[in-house]
């Protein structure tokens, strides 16, 4: 609509458009305020939420982002920072899945837990918070556990799938599923101290090469705990990967495993 174009082109400072214009034009016109996001950086205009991101990526790559579409696969310690991050950083389109709903235990460390939220299924409340946190993102929920059976149909539509899972065996069952629609998977596991990160592309076989042999056992978070600030930091390398995969930036941890001991302050590069 080239009056809505023309609206926003009239708000535009310093080449930004605030989010009080973006709501503004778009409860005017009757659109959504992603709409008008697009609108706007489709002419090289940056919504202002993302102004301390243009030092690093041009109005392009936020179009792109916008134009993204991610599927996190667990909502819980890793998902709820993948998520929030994700949301922040400006990706148009999230798909969260997991059946789960939020426990007592998951207050020492998941992001979207509150003792309010308890009961509560944990897909919700992230397409509750992604909605607080940034309207313009589009959140498809998915209350279901991810198996081969269902893999290829909850997944549909995602171009990069990031792991936030908690056990072996379903993450497995993850890496074939994306291996069979040609997805980038990005994985993370957390316990403890430590944590690591890779990058799997299709037909690389990384997590099996990683967890073959374990396939029926769950992560050693169990023997290990998982404090507060572990997720948090794993989670964001995974985020950094997704980035770098989307807008094609750097070098992905492609057959490589990024493993961080926050005990000693080590990091360790192993070969895949």
């Amino acid at each position: 609509m080239s009056e809505v174009r023309a609206a926003v082109e009239r708000c535009v400072v310093d080449g930004m458009l605030s989010w009080s214009d973006q709501l503004t034009t778009a409860q005017t016109f009757g659109v959504s305020v992603a709409y008008i996001e697009a609108v706007a950086l489709e002419r090289g205009i940056l919504p202002a939420r993302y102004q301390r991101n243009r030092n690093m990526l041009n109005c392009r790559d936020q179009l792109c982002l916008f134009s993204s579409h991610v599927a996190v696969v667990g909502c819980g310690g890793l998902g709820g920072y993948i998520i929030e991050e994700l949301a922040r950083l400006g990706i148009g389109h999230l798909t969260v899945i997991d059946p789960d709903i939020f426990e007592e235990h998951n207050l020492n460390r998941q992001l979207l837990s509150t003792p309010a939220d308890l009961g509560l299924d944990k897909v919700a409340v992230a397409v509750r918070r992604v909605a607080e946190i940034n309207p313009a993102v589009t959140v498809t929920p998915v209350v279901k556990a991810l198996s081969r059976r269902n893999g290829c149909g909850l997944l549909a539509g995602a171009q990069v799938v990031v792991d936030g899972l908690d056990n072996i065996e379903t993450r497995l069952e993850l890496s074939e599923v994306c291996d069979t629609l040609e997805l980038p998977l990005v994985h993370g596991a957390i316990a403890g101290w430590y944590g690591h990160v890779t990058t799997q592309m299709p037909g690389d076989k990384s997590l099996h090469t990683l967890y073959g042999r374990k396939c029926h056992q769950k992560g050693v978070e169990g023997s290990l705990g998982n404090p507060s600030f572990t997720p948090s930091l794993i989670a964001s390398v995974q985020v950094a990967e997704v980035t770098k995969i989307l807008l094609n930036y750097g070098e992905p941890l492609r057959h490589r495993l990024f493993t961080i001991d926050l005990l000693d302050m080590e990091c360790v590069e192993t070969p895949l």
